[in-house]
């Protein structure tokens, strides 16, 4: 939410030159930093790399930063010139290690500067879930659209608000069991590199005082001219910019096809004696198995044989008695296909869609880190369902930055299980 919509000049208000969101909130005299920006933190040994390209790329401009250490590391960054300070301390972090047995809530608190929204989903801050509004309705939506999401540990809002298995906790409280990790400079020398800086410095004065003893108290000897080489300047070659990840995307029209065409084929293949399993279809191909109650091998390879279907690859267990196959897809075709919507106006967007049809969806964010470091956001999304691809396609395929990552059959529910996420921006 802060790289989307935080320094836009909309979260000002033009008649007073006053922002919607705010950067520090006050807990029993106690100043803590909010509405950070957060990301995944991979390397956790040395992350100040991570940090400086998410500086210049994610959040341009950012200089103030913290980490969040516990099973899902992460890193917030901020820029200064917006209120933080360094060495303030940070309130998601506090808040975060003071309920580390709760792995996901959702949170609103009411301070004096404002309503302090949170969201933590499997031990991860969520991008946009640290927030201080300025407007209780702008926080009030904000919770209440997460709410659609299930299994939240904790749901913790207002009393005022008097929203249904919601509870109100005294934040002063609880903010004195966390963590007090605190806002630092990223550009401030540290480690290897404070080393060598000083090493340099050391190498200098030293320079310069044998210098000055050789002028003052030795005699200077007379050396030959030697005329310096210049060194042969080898021109380094700029890297390619690297493609952006939704440049090359499978078409997901034709996977949701293939998916189903190659599902329906292998149903109709009915061994006797041998019971159809569930079938998972990913880009790559279908796979599934039959297991045997009554029948033999014989008439499994001749059902196989019958359905003039291309198999890459066909397996009997050890034992017999579990048959294993995988059916390719057709050559599915690459194209573009940018995200055009941001985070939470595409979640809502969902959210609202399917209680408009009455069917649940399971959303959630995550993100691809590309192998030169710059990371990309998308928004998961898990569905279960009686109907079929062809019936879900045409509402899912309108929105750009989408990808199918799985579909998967179960004969004996009858349901239909759909994974994928759709990138934002």
């Amino acid at each position: 939410m802060l790289d989307e919509a935080k320094l836009e000049e909309e979260d000002y208000d033009n008649s007073g030159a006053k922002r919607s969101w705010g950067t520090s909130i006050t807990v029993d005299g106690t100043a803590y930093a909010t509405s950070l920006f957060w990301q995944p933190l991979q390397n956790t040994s040395d992350p100040f790399q991570e940090v400086e390209d998410a500086s210049a790329g994610v959040l341009e401009g950012a200089d103030l930063f913290c980490i969040k250490g516990g099973k899902a590391p992460q890193f917030g960054i901020c820029v200064s010139h917006e209120g933080y300070k360094s060495g303030e301390l940070v309130a998601a972090v506090a808040l975060a290690t003071a309920m580390s047995n709760v792995a996901s809530y959702v949170a609103v608190f009411k301070t004096s500067e404002g309503w302090w929204y949170t969201c933590i989903r499997n031990d991860i801050i969520l991008s946009d879930g640290d927030m201080l509004f300025l407007d209780e309705e702008e926080a009030k939506n904000q919770f209440m659209s997460m709410l659609a999401v299930p299994d939240w540990g904790k749901k913790i809002a207002p009393k005022e608000w008097g929203i249904e298995d919601t509870e109100e906790i005294d934040l002063g409280e609880i903010m004195q069991r966390g963590a007090r990790a605190k806002l630092q400079k990223i550009k401030a020398l540290r480690g290897t590199k404070l080393l060598l800086v000083v090493v340099l410095s050391a190498g200098i004065v030293i320079w310069l005082l044998s210098s000055l003893i050789n002028q003052l108290f030795l005699t200077p000897q007379v050396r030959p001219i030697v005329v310096p080489v210049k060194p042969k300047v080898v021109q380094k070659q700029a890297p390619p910019p690297e493609p952006k990840p939704w440049e090359k995307m499978n078409n997901p029209e034709t996977v949701m096809r293939e998916c189903y065409d190659k599902i329906t084929s292998l149903m109709a293949i009915m061994p006797p004696g041998w019971q159809l399993g569930d079938l998972t279809c990913t880009p790559s191909g279908v796979s599934t198995s039959w297991r045997r109650e009554l029948g033999r091998i014989i008439y499994a390879e001749k059902a196989l044989d019958k359905s003039k279907l291309t198999f890459s690859g066909r397996t009997f267990s050890g034992d017999g008695n579990t048959l294993s196959v995988t059916l390719p897809l057709a050559a599915i075709e690459q194209r573009m296909s940018a995200p055009t919507i941001n985070a939470v106006d595409l979640q809502n967007q969902l959210n609202d869609l399917f209680q408009k049809i009455g069917h649940p969806i399971l959303l959630s964010m995550t993100t691809y880190k590309s192998p030169q470091g710059k990371v990309y956001r998308m928004l998961a999304f898990k569905i279960t369902s009686t109907h079929n691809p062809l019936t879900w396609m045409p509402m899912l395929i309108k929105y750009s930055g989408l990808d199918i990552k799985v579909i998967k059959y179960s004969p004996g529910s009858k349901n239909w299980d759909y994974e994928g996420t759709i990138y934002v921006l």
